[in-house]
């Protein structure tokens, strides 16, 4: 089975090579600065490692949403227009317009490869906070990837819900590799509780899809993320998986 290639940009945005087919995954490159969410205001503490020019041709992004600056910034919505397919969830179909194509929980779309084949990419449930809270937070969706002679692999988007996680692996399960966004963000939208997976939870997810190997994203670079990478890697020794977590530091890669 060929591998899959990782290249970390930062925050949430990694650079996937798979099948032959180069995938982008939230597409975030502005610089540090606060970024207006509403009457609120996001910081981010630090830019990417790499620029979009640097990237290469990218064949579609995994665009978990596009309604958080960041998960979708003012580069990465100039990079969208040059992208044959954005695949998201029907609210950024509505917003975004262009390339973006939404892909509903649970449907799919075949890229074709270049051998021949196909990457089937399928839309996943993701959970953006507690029950309940996506009239404030808005759409979020994931993403599994698969096909002949290619790794499974999970793109988790912002999700907090290990519940979306087991529903996920029920279907797909085990995964070759799993993009866990982690951080345990919160905000003051939703003050009591966290945003995505705590670090804790990011374990117990990687147990959960039985994903052999995990590379965390999105928790770093913005102040709204209560624990790091440190926190990530102290949670996967205490469960046992240390040697299935790749932690990379912006700008590296890792082929899987």
């Amino acid at each position: 089975m060929a591998g899959v290639g990782i290249r970390y940009v930062g925050g949430p945005t990694a650079l996937l090579e798979i099948g032959g087919l180069r995938l982008l995954t939230d597409a975030t490159f502005d610089g540090p600065g606060r970024y207006p969410v509403g009457a609120r205001a996001l910081v981010k503490t630090a830019g990417p490692a790499v620029a979009p020019e640097s990237l290469g041709p990218v064949d579609a992004v995994l665009l978990s949403h596009d309604q958080h600056a960041d998960n979708l910034d003012h580069a990465g919505r100039a990079l969208l227009t040059g992208v044959p397919v954005v695949l998201s969830t029907r609210s950024a179909q509505d917003r975004v317009a262009g390339p973006v194509r939404a892909l509903p929980n649970w449907e799919h779309i075949d890229l074709p490869r270049p051998d021949g084949g196909v990457l089937r990419v399928t839309g996943v449930p993701a959970q953006h906070g507690p029950e309940g809270s996506e009239g404030l937070v808005g759409e979020v969706t994931g993403f599994v990837l698969s096909g002949s002679g290619v790794p499974t692999v999970y793109v988790s988007g912002d999700n907090a819900s290990l519940d979306v996680v087991r529903a996920v692996a029920e279907r797909f399960g085990p995964f070759d590799v799993a993009l866990l966004f982690a951080g345990a963000a919160r905000t003051e939208l939703v003050p009591d509780s966290t945003l995505t997976l705590t670090s804790a939870q990011a374990a117990e997810a990687a147990a959960i899809l039985g994903a052999r190997q995990v590379v965390p994203l999105h928790f770093e670079q913005w102040e709204h993320f209560t624990q790091d990478g440190d926190s990530v890697e102290a949670e996967f020794r205490a469960a046992g998986l240390a040697d299935r977590l790749h932690r990379l530091e912006p700008g590296a890669s890792v082929r899987l």
